[in-house]
């Protein structure tokens, strides 16, 4: 694997509130986060000095939204245009992919800086209608047109998970009370509270109606009860990530200019990307390992001269919380079906070996598919200036990794970061 010709690094990074924004649209959260990049940048940026243009990813404003031609429009409002502005698309990974694409860019000696973003807005639709929408990241033909949803998807990986490495409903439990927990300590998050708050809340409003209520002794309880319904079994509503509306911005510039912008530039050590048929029934019955994800990190740790025990803190991609088990695995975190064994000792909280979703994840961070890839890139960037405020990783972490998953794995994009 070959290295980068130009050093690239990430200067300044910024996220919107995430949630259903209610009374905001698609420009709106573009300029919220946008405006909050800038004030990341310690020693300012302006439109002027992005030559590279906007690189944003977006899924399917199409569906959701009506609206198409985002690149452009999302240009115009910061002051970019008249530079390139192009939209990528890659289901859930679109903004990974946009992300790399501007790395390399700048990397090949292009342009110096480069402005990458994500957005979407899906509360547009009610729940039908998103299901629809998201529909168009399977295969149209083989899947949505027999009924498959991404939960009934995620559901066969679970369930083959689960046969292959004796994964419980328990362990998927564990994953959702640790994001939970991290996304308590987010004010981006779109659900900023722990299971166990979730729990008393509920129960506090079955008192206050005169209902019976639970005799829920621990989250385990409560996560086993009809509160937490089956959505697609053996997936329940809180091993889902969430309807969302958000944005996210990155400032990137080559590595010899960086420092103009600030003094503490997080280098893109090494990047990955592969892809996969995106009809599940297509892959050999591979259904507990994404062959994309393993592509892609086996080219960042190459690129980046590293191994998996070199990294510190990760995001990776839960759109379900069985899809943070086969991501470990898959990273080489873990042995194939021992990712369950590392959550359950704790490895993976803050205060463990290897830190994984600080923010929160999709789970409780919030999932808005076209922002998810660089939403990623903006927590590991605060974990590395250590600006990550109360889920701040201890011990200073210089090297952090990302894992960006398109759809049921027909996409993934990987990228390993090292402060300078």
């Amino acid at each position: 694997m070959g290295k980068l010709a130009r050093e690239v690094s990430v200067i300044g990074a910024g996220i919107s509130k995430f949630g259903a924004i209610n009374d905001k649209l698609l420009p709106d959260l573009w300029v919220e986060a946008y405006l909050d990049a800038v004030d990341h940048v310690d020693n300012g940026i302006e439109a002027k000095d992005i030559d590279g243009g906007l690189y944003l990813g977006n899924f399917t404003a199409d569906l959701f939204n009506g609206q198409g031609h985002l690149g452009p429009m999302m240009a115009g409002l910061v002051g970019l245009t008249p530079k390139g502005a192009t939209r990528f698309e890659g289901a859930c990974a679109s903004s990974g992919l946009a992300f790399r694409h501007a790395v390399i860019a700048i990397a090949s000696g292009l342009y110096d800086v480069a402005c990458v973003g994500g957005i979407e807005k899906m509360t547009s639709l009610p729940t039908a209608g998103v299901t629809e929408a998201l529909a168009a990241a399977s295969d149209a033909i083989y899947e949505a047109r027999v009924g498959a949803t991404f939960p009934g998807l995620y559901a066969n990986i679970a369930s083959a998970h689960f046969k292959k490495h004796g994964t419980t409903k328990e362990d998927l439990f564990r994953v959702a009370i640790k994001n939970h927990e991290n996304g308590s300590l987010n004010e981006k998050a779109q659900m900023p509270y722990s299971i166990s708050e979730i729990m008393n809340k509920k129960m506090s409003k079955i008192k206050k109606r005169g209902g019976e209520v639970p005799d829920w002794k621990d989250e385990f309880e409560f996560l086993n009860s009809r509160s937490n319904p089956v959505i697609a079994y053996p997936l329940r509503l809180f091993d889902c990530s969430l309807i969302t509306d958000g944005a996210a911005v990155v400032f990137l510039a080559a590595s010899d200019v960086a420092r103009k912008f600030t003094d503490t530039p997080i280098k893109i050590a090494g990047t990955g990307q592969g892809s996969a048929n995106i009809s599940l029934h297509d892959r050999d019955g591979m259904y507990t390992s994404f062959i994309a994800a393993k592509t892609a990190a086996k080219e960042a740790y190459a690129m980046a001269d590293m191994e998996p025990d070199d990294i510190q803190v990760a995001e990776v991609h839960d759109c379900f919380t069985i899809a943070e088990l086969v991501a470990m695995e898959d990273l080489g975190f873990a042995e194939p079906g021992k990712a369950a064994e590392l959550v359950e000792q704790g490895e993976t909280r803050i205060t463990g070996s290897i830190p994984i979703n600080t923010d929160g994840g999709l789970k409780s961070k919030g999932h808005p598919v076209g922002a998810t890839g660089t939403g990623q890139v903006v927590e590991i960037f605060k974990q590395l200036r250590g600006i990550a405020k109360d889920r701040q990783v201890g011990g200073g972490p210089e090297i952090g990794l990302t894992h960006n998953l398109g759809g049921s794995g027909g996409t993934c994009v990987v990228n390993v970061f090292q402060r300078e």
